[in-house]
Protein backbone atom coordinates (compact mmCIF):
# COMPACT_ATOMS: atom_id res chain seq x y z
CA UNK A 1 0.00 0.00 0.00
CA UNK A 2 1.49 3.15 -0.82
CA UNK A 3 1.10 6.84 0.54
CA UNK A 4 -1.38 8.93 -1.08
CA UNK A 5 0.54 12.08 -0.36
CA UNK A 6 -1.30 14.78 -2.54
CA UNK A 7 0.47 17.80 -4.45
CA UNK A 8 -2.46 19.79 -6.17
CA UNK A 9 -1.19 21.89 -8.99
CA UNK A 10 2.14 20.34 -9.40
CA UNK A 11 0.88 19.03 -12.90
CA UNK A 12 -1.72 20.39 -16.02
CA UNK A 13 -4.47 17.78 -16.74
CA UNK A 14 -2.14 16.89 -19.65
CA UNK A 15 0.84 16.14 -17.66
CA UNK A 16 1.44 12.84 -16.30
CA UNK A 17 5.58 13.40 -15.44
CA UNK A 18 5.14 12.55 -12.04
CA UNK A 19 4.28 8.95 -12.62
CA UNK A 20 7.04 6.78 -12.97
CA UNK A 21 7.43 4.68 -16.28
CA UNK A 22 7.13 1.44 -15.02
CA UNK A 23 5.02 -2.04 -15.70
CA UNK A 24 2.66 -0.66 -13.15
CA UNK A 25 2.50 2.92 -14.24
CA UNK A 26 3.76 3.12 -18.11
CA UNK A 27 5.03 6.14 -20.15
CA UNK A 28 1.83 6.25 -21.79
CA UNK A 29 -0.50 5.87 -18.85
CA UNK A 30 -2.35 8.95 -18.34
CA UNK A 31 -5.25 8.75 -15.27
CA UNK A 32 -8.35 9.87 -15.56
CA UNK A 33 -9.46 12.90 -14.16
CA UNK A 34 -13.11 14.51 -12.72
CA UNK A 35 -11.94 13.34 -8.98
CA UNK A 36 -14.41 14.28 -6.09
CA UNK A 37 -13.22 17.79 -4.13
CA UNK A 38 -10.39 17.23 -2.28
CA UNK A 39 -10.04 13.54 -2.94
CA UNK A 40 -6.73 11.84 -2.97
CA UNK A 41 -6.00 11.03 -6.11
CA UNK A 42 -3.25 8.63 -8.13
CA UNK A 43 -1.56 11.00 -9.95
CA UNK A 44 -0.56 13.18 -7.70
CA UNK A 45 1.31 10.68 -5.57
CA UNK A 46 4.92 11.55 -4.84
CA UNK A 47 7.31 9.60 -7.61
CA UNK A 48 9.40 8.19 -5.06
CA UNK A 49 7.14 7.10 -2.92
CA UNK A 50 5.52 4.65 -5.43
CA UNK A 51 8.86 3.59 -6.37
CA UNK A 52 9.59 2.76 -2.89
CA UNK A 53 5.98 0.74 -2.34
CA UNK A 54 7.12 -1.18 -5.87
CA UNK A 55 10.24 -1.88 -4.49
CA UNK A 56 8.97 -3.43 -1.43
CA UNK A 57 5.98 -5.48 -2.88
CA UNK A 58 8.61 -6.62 -5.08
CA UNK A 59 10.70 -8.81 -2.15
CA UNK A 60 9.43 -11.62 0.06
CA UNK A 61 9.39 -9.78 3.20
CA UNK A 62 9.40 -12.71 5.43
CA UNK A 63 12.39 -14.59 3.81
CA UNK A 64 13.24 -16.72 6.39
CA UNK A 65 11.56 -15.19 9.57
CA UNK A 66 10.11 -18.14 11.44
CA UNK A 67 8.59 -19.29 14.44
CA UNK A 68 10.67 -20.29 17.34
CA UNK A 69 9.07 -23.79 17.07
CA UNK A 70 9.86 -23.77 13.54
CA UNK A 71 13.66 -22.89 13.80
CA UNK A 72 14.35 -25.58 16.19
CA UNK A 73 12.51 -28.23 13.71
CA UNK A 74 13.55 -26.41 10.72
CA UNK A 75 11.38 -28.31 8.65
CA UNK A 76 8.08 -25.78 8.60
CA UNK A 77 7.89 -22.86 5.61
CA UNK A 78 5.02 -19.98 6.97
CA UNK A 79 1.82 -20.62 5.16
CA UNK A 80 1.22 -17.81 2.69
CA UNK A 81 -1.48 -15.55 4.19
CA UNK A 82 -4.45 -15.55 1.95
CA UNK A 83 -5.71 -12.06 0.66
CA UNK A 84 -8.27 -10.39 2.96
CA UNK A 85 -11.64 -8.85 1.40
CA UNK A 86 -10.21 -5.71 1.86
CA UNK A 87 -6.89 -6.77 -0.10
CA UNK A 88 -9.29 -7.88 -2.52
CA UNK A 89 -11.29 -4.68 -2.73
CA UNK A 90 -7.82 -2.43 -2.86
CA UNK A 91 -6.84 -5.09 -6.10
CA UNK A 92 -10.57 -4.50 -7.71
CA UNK A 93 -9.93 -0.57 -7.14
CA UNK A 94 -6.50 -1.14 -8.78
CA UNK A 95 -7.49 -2.93 -11.77
CA UNK A 96 -10.36 -0.60 -12.22
CA UNK A 97 -7.96 1.98 -12.35
CA UNK A 98 -5.57 0.15 -14.67
CA UNK A 99 -8.79 -0.35 -17.26
CA UNK A 100 -9.82 3.07 -17.58
CA UNK A 101 -6.05 3.84 -18.77
CA UNK A 102 -6.09 0.48 -21.05
CA UNK A 103 -3.37 -1.10 -19.07
CA UNK A 104 -3.92 -4.72 -18.19
CA UNK A 105 -3.80 -5.40 -14.60
CA UNK A 106 -0.49 -6.56 -13.23
CA UNK A 107 0.80 -9.10 -10.88
CA UNK A 108 2.63 -6.92 -8.85
CA UNK A 109 -0.43 -5.00 -7.44
CA UNK A 110 -1.60 -8.22 -5.22
CA UNK A 111 1.72 -7.62 -3.06
CA UNK A 112 0.19 -3.76 -2.27
CA UNK A 113 -2.01 -4.91 0.33
CA UNK A 114 -1.61 -3.79 4.23
CA UNK A 115 -1.37 -0.63 5.92
CA UNK A 116 2.07 -1.29 6.38
CA UNK A 117 4.32 -3.94 5.08
CA UNK A 118 3.98 -5.23 8.76
CA UNK A 119 1.63 -7.75 8.40
CA UNK A 120 3.86 -10.24 6.58
CA UNK A 121 6.71 -10.14 8.85
CA UNK A 122 4.19 -10.33 11.86
CA UNK A 123 1.32 -12.22 10.67
CA UNK A 124 0.92 -14.51 13.16
CA UNK A 125 0.84 -11.74 15.85
CA UNK A 126 -1.73 -9.51 14.03
CA UNK A 127 -5.32 -9.54 12.96
CA UNK A 128 -4.90 -7.96 10.20
CA UNK A 129 -8.60 -8.26 9.18
CA UNK A 130 -9.41 -6.17 12.58
CA UNK A 131 -6.42 -3.53 11.37
CA UNK A 132 -8.67 -3.50 7.92
CA UNK A 133 -11.80 -2.76 10.06
CA UNK A 134 -10.53 0.21 11.56
CA UNK A 135 -9.93 1.87 8.33
CA UNK A 136 -12.91 1.80 6.27
CA UNK A 137 -14.84 4.34 7.56
CA UNK A 138 -15.27 6.58 4.68
CA UNK A 139 -15.92 4.98 1.40
CA UNK A 140 -16.07 8.35 -0.76
CA UNK A 141 -11.88 7.97 -0.03
CA UNK A 142 -10.26 5.45 -2.16
CA UNK A 143 -8.93 2.50 -0.48
CA UNK A 144 -5.83 3.20 -1.27
CA UNK A 145 -5.75 6.04 0.71
CA UNK A 146 -7.27 4.25 3.97
CA UNK A 147 -4.69 2.04 3.75
CA UNK A 148 -1.84 4.20 3.27
CA UNK A 149 -2.85 6.71 6.47
CA UNK A 150 -1.43 5.71 9.88
CA UNK A 151 -4.71 4.52 10.97
CA UNK A 152 -3.66 0.91 10.58
CA UNK A 153 -0.21 1.26 11.82
CA UNK A 154 -1.72 2.63 14.82
CA UNK A 155 -3.84 -0.30 15.14
CA UNK A 156 -1.17 -2.55 14.33
CA UNK A 157 0.74 -0.51 17.18
CA UNK A 158 -1.96 -1.59 19.88
CA UNK A 159 -2.07 -4.80 18.81
CA UNK A 160 1.78 -5.62 19.14
CA UNK A 161 2.00 -3.64 22.54
CA UNK A 162 -0.45 -6.30 23.76
CA UNK A 163 0.90 -9.09 22.58
CA UNK A 164 4.40 -10.19 23.01
CA UNK A 165 6.11 -10.94 19.16
CA UNK A 166 8.03 -14.24 20.00
CA UNK A 167 10.03 -14.29 17.11
CA UNK A 168 13.27 -16.39 16.31
CA UNK A 169 16.33 -13.92 15.72
CA UNK A 170 18.46 -14.68 13.07
CA UNK A 171 20.30 -12.27 11.58
CA UNK A 172 21.29 -9.16 13.92
CA UNK A 173 22.79 -5.64 12.94
CA UNK A 174 24.42 -3.41 15.22
CA UNK A 175 24.53 0.47 14.66
CA UNK A 176 27.63 2.17 17.22
CA UNK A 177 27.54 5.56 17.71
CA UNK A 178 30.35 7.28 15.22
CA UNK A 179 33.73 8.81 16.97
CA UNK A 180 33.01 6.96 20.35
CA UNK A 181 36.18 4.54 20.36
CA UNK A 182 35.06 2.54 23.70
CA UNK A 183 31.78 1.81 22.29
CA UNK A 184 33.86 -0.35 19.77
CA UNK A 185 34.94 -2.47 22.29
CA UNK A 186 31.35 -2.49 23.64
CA UNK A 187 30.07 -3.67 20.03
CA UNK A 188 33.04 -6.80 19.78
CA UNK A 189 31.83 -8.04 22.83
CA UNK A 190 28.07 -7.94 22.05
CA UNK A 191 29.32 -9.77 18.43
CA UNK A 192 30.96 -12.15 20.72
CA UNK A 193 28.72 -12.97 22.84
CA UNK A 194 25.86 -13.39 19.90
CA UNK A 195 27.75 -15.29 17.69
CA UNK A 196 28.95 -17.91 20.26
CA UNK A 197 25.89 -18.49 22.57
CA UNK A 198 24.29 -21.27 21.31
CA UNK A 199 20.72 -20.86 20.25
CA UNK A 200 17.55 -22.37 18.49
CA UNK A 201 18.60 -25.62 18.64
CA UNK A 202 22.68 -24.92 17.15
CA UNK A 203 25.63 -25.06 18.72
CA UNK A 204 26.58 -21.40 17.65
CA UNK A 205 24.11 -18.28 17.76
CA UNK A 206 23.23 -15.64 15.14
CA UNK A 207 24.89 -13.88 12.18
CA UNK A 208 25.91 -10.63 13.09
CA UNK A 209 26.17 -7.69 10.94
CA UNK A 210 28.27 -4.40 12.31
CA UNK A 211 29.38 -1.26 10.39
CA UNK A 212 31.87 -2.38 7.43
CA UNK A 213 34.21 0.57 8.69
CA UNK A 214 35.26 -2.18 11.43
CA UNK A 215 36.33 -4.65 9.08
CA UNK A 216 39.92 -2.66 9.68
CA UNK A 217 39.90 -1.84 12.87
CA UNK A 218 43.02 -2.75 14.84
CA UNK A 219 40.60 -2.07 18.21
CA UNK A 220 37.28 -4.09 17.11
CA UNK A 221 40.28 -7.01 15.67
CA UNK A 222 37.70 -8.85 13.07
CA UNK A 223 41.29 -10.82 11.94
CA UNK A 224 41.71 -11.74 15.06
CA UNK A 225 38.39 -13.10 16.15
CA UNK A 226 38.10 -15.35 13.03
CA UNK A 227 41.78 -16.65 14.00
CA UNK A 228 40.95 -17.75 17.59
CA UNK A 229 37.04 -18.62 16.91
CA UNK A 230 36.92 -20.23 13.20
CA UNK A 231 33.61 -21.64 13.55
CA UNK A 232 32.13 -18.09 13.64
CA UNK A 233 33.61 -16.84 10.01
CA UNK A 234 30.15 -17.51 8.58
CA UNK A 235 28.50 -15.57 11.50
CA UNK A 236 29.91 -12.11 11.44
CA UNK A 237 29.50 -9.90 8.47
CA UNK A 238 29.24 -6.18 7.49
CA UNK A 239 26.37 -4.18 6.94
CA UNK A 240 26.38 -0.77 4.56
CA UNK A 241 24.37 1.82 3.82
CA UNK A 242 22.31 0.18 0.55
CA UNK A 243 22.06 -2.91 2.21
CA UNK A 244 19.50 -1.19 4.40
CA UNK A 245 18.16 0.68 1.33
CA UNK A 246 17.82 -2.44 -0.74
CA UNK A 247 17.61 -5.60 1.41
CA UNK A 248 16.13 -4.29 4.75
CA UNK A 249 14.22 -7.48 5.16
CA UNK A 250 17.79 -9.22 5.86
CA UNK A 251 17.51 -8.28 9.39
CA UNK A 252 15.19 -9.47 11.67
CA UNK A 253 16.65 -7.18 14.84
CA UNK A 254 18.61 -3.82 15.27
CA UNK A 255 20.60 -2.82 18.14
CA UNK A 256 21.81 0.53 18.60
CA UNK A 257 24.82 1.13 20.43
CA UNK A 258 24.70 4.91 21.48
CA UNK A 259 22.38 7.49 22.71
CA UNK A 260 19.47 9.32 20.77
CA UNK A 261 21.49 10.57 17.74
CA UNK A 262 22.55 6.77 16.70
CA UNK A 263 18.45 5.77 16.76
CA UNK A 264 17.88 9.11 14.48
CA UNK A 265 21.14 7.66 11.93
CA UNK A 266 19.59 3.88 12.23
CA UNK A 267 15.69 5.56 11.13
CA UNK A 268 18.34 7.49 8.59
CA UNK A 269 19.67 4.49 7.13
CA UNK A 270 15.87 2.67 6.84
CA UNK A 271 14.02 4.85 4.56
CA UNK A 272 11.48 2.13 3.41
CA UNK A 273 11.11 -0.57 6.01
CA UNK A 274 12.56 -0.70 9.10
CA UNK A 275 13.14 -3.92 11.00
CA UNK A 276 12.01 -3.46 15.44
CA UNK A 277 14.75 -1.59 17.11
CA UNK A 278 16.36 -2.11 20.56
CA UNK A 279 18.70 0.64 21.27
CA UNK A 280 21.13 0.77 24.52
CA UNK A 281 21.28 3.56 26.72
CA UNK A 282 24.98 4.50 26.01
CA UNK A 283 25.07 8.52 25.39
CA UNK A 284 24.37 11.98 26.80
CA UNK A 285 20.09 11.57 26.98
CA UNK A 286 17.62 8.70 27.02
CA UNK A 287 14.19 9.33 24.90
CA UNK A 288 14.41 6.77 22.81
CA UNK A 289 17.30 4.20 24.66
CA UNK A 290 15.49 2.45 27.28
CA UNK A 291 17.59 -0.63 27.87
CA UNK A 292 21.04 -1.00 29.96
CA UNK A 293 24.15 -2.31 28.14
CA UNK A 294 25.20 -3.63 31.71
CA UNK A 295 22.20 -6.29 31.15
CA UNK A 296 22.17 -6.83 28.00
CA UNK A 297 22.62 -10.49 28.41
CA UNK A 298 19.76 -10.87 30.38
CA UNK A 299 17.50 -8.72 28.00
CA UNK A 300 18.46 -10.12 24.50
CA UNK A 301 17.75 -13.42 26.21
CA UNK A 302 14.02 -12.39 27.00
CA UNK A 303 13.79 -10.81 23.22
CA UNK A 304 14.86 -13.32 21.54
CA UNK A 305 13.42 -16.59 23.85
CA UNK A 306 10.44 -17.39 24.69
CA UNK A 307 9.42 -14.24 26.59
CA UNK A 308 10.06 -12.23 22.78
CA UNK A 309 9.07 -8.82 22.49
CA UNK A 310 6.92 -6.03 22.67
CA UNK A 311 6.73 -3.43 19.94
CA UNK A 312 5.76 0.08 19.75
CA UNK A 313 5.65 1.34 15.95
CA UNK A 314 6.45 5.35 16.01
CA UNK A 315 5.12 7.51 13.63
CA UNK A 316 7.70 8.77 10.63
CA UNK A 317 7.11 11.77 8.45
CA UNK A 318 7.11 11.19 4.57
CA UNK A 319 8.61 14.66 3.66
CA UNK A 320 8.23 14.92 -0.67
CA UNK A 321 10.16 18.32 -1.89
CA UNK A 322 9.29 20.07 -4.79
CA UNK A 323 10.60 22.34 -7.46
CA UNK A 324 8.80 25.26 -8.84
CA UNK A 325 10.47 25.69 -12.04
CA UNK A 326 10.67 28.71 -14.07
CA UNK A 327 6.94 29.03 -15.08
CA UNK A 328 5.78 27.51 -11.50
CA UNK A 329 3.31 25.27 -13.47
CA UNK A 330 5.40 22.10 -13.70
CA UNK A 331 6.27 21.38 -10.53
CA UNK A 332 9.19 18.87 -10.22
CA UNK A 333 9.96 16.45 -7.70
CA UNK A 334 12.73 17.05 -5.90
CA UNK A 335 14.42 15.03 -2.57
CA UNK A 336 12.00 12.79 -0.41
CA UNK A 337 12.82 12.05 3.16
CA UNK A 338 11.11 9.80 5.91
CA UNK A 339 11.74 11.56 9.30
CA UNK A 340 11.61 10.06 12.80
CA UNK A 341 11.50 13.78 14.64
CA UNK A 342 11.09 16.66 12.85
CA UNK A 343 10.52 18.85 9.75
CA UNK A 344 11.92 22.49 10.16
CA UNK A 345 11.72 24.80 8.20
CA UNK A 346 13.01 28.67 8.88
CA UNK A 347 14.61 31.71 7.29
CA UNK A 348 18.37 30.61 7.64
CA UNK A 349 20.46 33.33 6.73
CA UNK A 350 18.03 35.50 5.28
CA UNK A 351 17.11 38.80 8.10
CA UNK A 352 13.79 38.42 6.88
CA UNK A 353 11.11 36.63 8.27
CA UNK A 354 9.70 33.49 7.00
CA UNK A 355 6.58 33.84 4.77
CA UNK A 356 5.29 30.59 4.41
CA UNK A 357 2.24 29.83 3.12
CA UNK A 358 0.38 26.69 4.92
CA UNK A 359 -2.60 24.01 3.55
CA UNK A 360 -4.15 21.24 5.13
CA UNK A 361 -5.80 19.19 2.51
CA UNK A 362 -5.63 21.69 -0.20
CA UNK A 363 -6.91 24.52 1.96
CA UNK A 364 -5.25 27.25 3.12
CA UNK A 365 -5.16 27.18 6.73
CA UNK A 366 -2.87 30.38 7.97
CA UNK A 367 0.39 32.08 6.45
CA UNK A 368 3.44 31.76 8.64
CA UNK A 369 5.49 34.99 9.67
CA UNK A 370 7.67 33.60 11.89
CA UNK A 371 11.54 32.56 12.08
CA UNK A 372 10.50 29.64 10.80
CA UNK A 373 8.25 26.98 12.02
CA UNK A 374 8.78 22.73 13.42
CA UNK A 375 6.60 19.90 12.29
CA UNK A 376 7.31 17.43 14.49
CA UNK A 377 6.14 14.04 15.38
CA UNK A 378 5.06 12.94 18.80
CA UNK A 379 8.50 11.23 19.29
CA UNK A 380 10.38 14.51 18.13
CA UNK A 381 7.72 16.39 20.85
CA UNK A 382 10.78 15.59 23.38
CA UNK A 383 13.08 17.84 21.01
CA UNK A 384 13.65 20.90 18.96
CA UNK A 385 9.65 21.68 19.14
CA UNK A 386 10.07 21.06 23.11
CA UNK A 387 12.29 24.12 22.75
CA UNK A 388 10.53 25.81 20.83
CA UNK A 389 7.33 26.20 23.60
CA UNK A 390 5.45 23.24 22.04
CA UNK A 391 4.17 20.52 24.61
CA UNK A 392 5.09 16.79 25.47
CA UNK A 393 3.18 14.56 23.38
CA UNK A 394 2.86 10.44 24.31
CA UNK A 395 4.48 8.36 21.16
CA UNK A 396 1.28 6.34 20.73
CA UNK A 397 -0.44 9.98 20.42
CA UNK A 398 -1.68 10.18 16.77
CA UNK A 399 -0.99 13.69 15.85
CA UNK A 400 1.15 16.14 14.16
CA UNK A 401 2.87 18.78 15.98
CA UNK A 402 3.13 22.40 15.08
CA UNK A 403 5.18 24.79 16.40
CA UNK A 404 6.34 28.06 15.74
CA UNK A 405 10.03 29.53 16.04
CA UNK A 406 9.79 33.14 17.28
CA UNK A 407 5.98 34.19 15.52
CA UNK A 408 5.30 37.63 14.24
CA UNK A 409 1.99 37.60 16.01
CA UNK A 410 1.60 36.41 20.19
CA UNK A 411 -1.50 34.80 19.17
CA UNK A 412 0.37 32.00 17.08
CA UNK A 413 0.39 29.09 19.61
CA UNK A 414 1.72 25.66 18.92
CA UNK A 415 -1.09 23.23 17.77
CA UNK A 416 -1.76 19.54 17.94
CA UNK A 417 -3.02 18.65 14.06
CA UNK A 418 -4.71 15.19 13.01
CA UNK A 419 -2.32 12.81 11.29
CA UNK A 420 -4.68 12.27 9.13
CA UNK A 421 -4.19 15.78 7.15
CA UNK A 422 -2.44 16.29 4.14
CA UNK A 423 0.20 19.41 5.00
CA UNK A 424 1.86 21.72 2.59
CA UNK A 425 3.87 24.52 2.97
CA UNK A 426 4.82 26.89 -0.13
CA UNK A 427 6.74 29.45 -0.56
CA UNK A 428 4.95 32.18 -2.06
CA UNK A 429 6.39 33.70 -5.22
CA UNK A 430 6.38 37.35 -3.86
CA UNK A 431 8.18 36.30 -0.94
CA UNK A 432 11.11 38.52 0.07
CA UNK A 433 13.27 35.77 0.79
CA UNK A 434 13.55 31.89 0.54
CA UNK A 435 13.69 29.31 3.11
CA UNK A 436 15.39 26.47 4.61
CA UNK A 437 14.20 23.13 5.67
CA UNK A 438 16.21 20.20 7.30
CA UNK A 439 15.40 16.50 8.21
CA UNK A 440 16.09 15.74 11.30
CA UNK A 441 19.06 17.73 11.26
CA UNK A 442 20.50 16.55 8.00
CA UNK A 443 20.28 17.12 4.49
CA UNK A 444 19.39 20.84 4.43
CA UNK A 445 17.52 22.00 1.20
CA UNK A 446 16.99 25.80 0.58
CA UNK A 447 12.96 26.12 -0.59
CA UNK A 448 12.99 29.36 -3.18
CA UNK A 449 9.80 31.46 -4.32
CA UNK A 450 7.51 28.71 -5.97
CA UNK A 451 8.54 26.12 -4.28
CA UNK A 452 6.42 23.70 -1.82
CA UNK A 453 7.19 21.01 0.58
CA UNK A 454 4.12 18.36 1.78
CA UNK A 455 4.09 16.66 4.62
CA UNK A 456 2.11 13.51 5.23
CA UNK A 457 1.94 10.50 7.99
CA UNK A 458 4.38 7.31 6.39
CA UNK A 459 3.02 3.98 5.87
CA UNK A 460 6.87 2.85 7.11
CA UNK A 461 6.94 3.56 11.06
CA UNK A 462 9.80 3.04 12.98
CA UNK A 463 9.40 0.01 15.32
CA UNK A 464 10.90 0.09 18.58
CA UNK A 465 11.21 -2.66 20.91
CA UNK A 466 9.67 -1.64 24.37
CA UNK A 467 11.39 -2.45 27.90
CA UNK A 468 8.11 -1.18 30.17
CA UNK A 469 4.94 -0.01 29.19
CA UNK A 470 5.40 3.33 31.20
CA UNK A 471 8.96 3.72 29.47
CA UNK A 472 8.19 6.75 27.88
CA UNK A 473 7.23 8.69 31.74
CA UNK A 474 10.41 7.11 32.78
CA UNK A 475 12.46 8.76 30.50
CA UNK A 476 10.81 11.80 30.53
CA UNK A 477 11.24 11.98 34.37
CA UNK A 478 14.58 10.79 34.00
CA UNK A 479 16.29 13.20 31.06
CA UNK A 480 14.09 16.21 31.57
CA UNK A 481 13.26 16.23 35.28
CA UNK A 482 9.84 16.25 34.44
CA UNK A 483 7.48 17.36 37.74
CA UNK A 484 10.60 16.86 39.95
CA UNK A 485 10.30 19.49 42.96
CA UNK A 486 14.37 19.96 44.83
CA UNK A 487 12.31 18.89 47.78
CA UNK A 488 9.06 17.67 48.38
CA UNK A 489 6.90 19.75 51.06
CA UNK A 490 6.90 18.84 54.77
CA UNK A 491 3.64 17.56 56.00
CA UNK A 492 2.36 18.43 59.47
CA UNK A 493 2.77 15.32 61.09
CA UNK A 494 6.01 13.56 61.32
CA UNK A 495 8.40 16.12 62.11
CA UNK A 496 10.61 15.04 64.70
CA UNK A 497 10.33 18.38 67.03
CA UNK A 498 6.32 17.72 66.91
CA UNK A 499 6.73 14.64 67.89
CA UNK A 500 9.07 14.95 70.72
CA UNK A 501 6.97 18.01 72.18
CA UNK A 502 3.90 16.56 71.51
CA UNK A 503 0.79 17.36 69.68
CA UNK A 504 0.23 21.60 70.47
CA UNK A 505 1.57 24.07 68.39
CA UNK A 506 3.22 27.04 69.93
CA UNK A 507 1.97 29.27 67.21
CA UNK A 508 -1.36 27.66 65.03
CA UNK A 509 -3.33 29.44 62.44
CA UNK A 510 -6.39 31.65 63.11
CA UNK A 511 -9.09 30.09 61.20
CA UNK A 512 -10.91 33.27 61.29
CA UNK A 513 -7.88 35.07 59.39
CA UNK A 514 -7.03 31.89 57.17
CA UNK A 515 -10.35 30.22 56.69
CA UNK A 516 -9.69 27.12 57.34
CA UNK A 517 -11.54 26.16 60.18
CA UNK A 518 -14.01 22.54 59.33
CA UNK A 519 -15.47 23.03 62.85
CA UNK A 520 -16.99 25.93 61.99
CA UNK A 521 -17.65 27.10 58.65
CA UNK A 522 -19.54 29.91 59.02
CA UNK A 523 -17.25 31.83 61.08
CA UNK A 524 -14.62 31.15 58.35
CA UNK A 525 -15.67 33.46 55.64
CA UNK A 526 -14.91 37.34 56.43
CA UNK A 527 -18.17 38.94 55.68
CA UNK A 528 -20.26 36.17 58.02
CA UNK A 529 -17.66 37.08 60.57
CA UNK A 530 -18.41 41.03 60.18
CA UNK A 531 -22.30 39.92 59.80
CA UNK A 532 -22.04 38.23 63.07
CA UNK A 533 -20.65 41.21 65.07
CA UNK A 534 -23.97 43.85 63.79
Amino acid sequence: SFSAATTVGQNSPNDSASLPSSPVFPASFKPAFGHRKNALSVESIPRQTIIKALASAGRNHNPQNLSLSSMIAAHKQMEHRPGTASSQKLSAALSSLTDRAGTPTTPRFTALQSPCFYHERFDDVLNIDKVLEEIQGNEWISHSRLLATATGVREISKQLQRRPMKRAVRNVMIVTKARDNQLVNLTKELAMWLMSTPRYGSELGVTVYVDAKLKTSKRFGAADILEAHPRLQHLLRYWRPEMCRNQPEKFDLVLTLGGDGTVLFTSWLFQGIVPPILSFSLGSLGFLTNFEYDKFKEQLNKVMGEDGMRVSMRMRFTCTVYKGGVSGQDMEEAEQFEVLNELVIDRGPSPYVSNLELYGDNELLTVVQADGCIFATPTGSTAYSLSAGGSLVHPDIPAILLTPICPHTLSFRPMVLSDSLLLRVSIPRNSRATAYCSFDGKNRVELKQGDHITIAASQYPFPTVMKSGSEWFESVSTSLKWNTRGAAQKGWDGLEENEEQGDEWDIDFDDSAYGTSEDCSDSASPPRTAMSLL
